[in-house]
């Protein structure tokens, strides 16, 4: 059974940071794409960094615009585990955070990002920005 468990949220003040995790199992982590996306109260779903399959010996990275220089995406193989560092925390970024998994996923651009060809989510972590 595949499942993604999101954890790391909470309460920090503009400007701090938090690191996501979201750990895998069920499933050959090297053939999904991952991505990570967030969802505030009153807004549509938003993407925020994918991976690509890591199956390959070249792989892509999209971060969306809103995150481009603050949030890193990073990947640990042998604990299957995907990571979110998140710098420079901004009131805006407050959201439940979500990550997705994607077979075959691997390509350029925002394509790689689209919500809808990830088929496996996690519950989510709330992440919270406030003084």
């Amino acid at each position: 059974q595949l499942q993604l468990v999101e954890s790391g949220g909470g309460l920090v003040q503009p400007g701090g940071s938090l690191r996501l995790s979201c750990a895998t199992s069920g499933f050959t982590f090297a053939y999904y794409g991952i991505g990570w996306f967030r969802q505030a109260p009153g807004k549509e779903r938003e993407e925020i960094s994918c991976l690509s399959r890591s199956d390959y010996s070249t792989y892509y990275t999209y971060y969306a615009d809103s995150v481009k220089g603050r949030f890193t995406i990073s990947k640990d193989n042998a604990e299957n585990t995907v990571y979110l560092q998140m710098n420079n925390l901004k009131p805006e970024d407050t959201a439940v955070y979500y990550c997705a998994a994607g077979l075959g996923l691997r390509s350029a651009g925002r394509s790689l990002c689209v919500p809808d060809r990830f088929g496996y989510w996690g519950q989510g972590t709330q992440v919270t920005v406030s003084s």
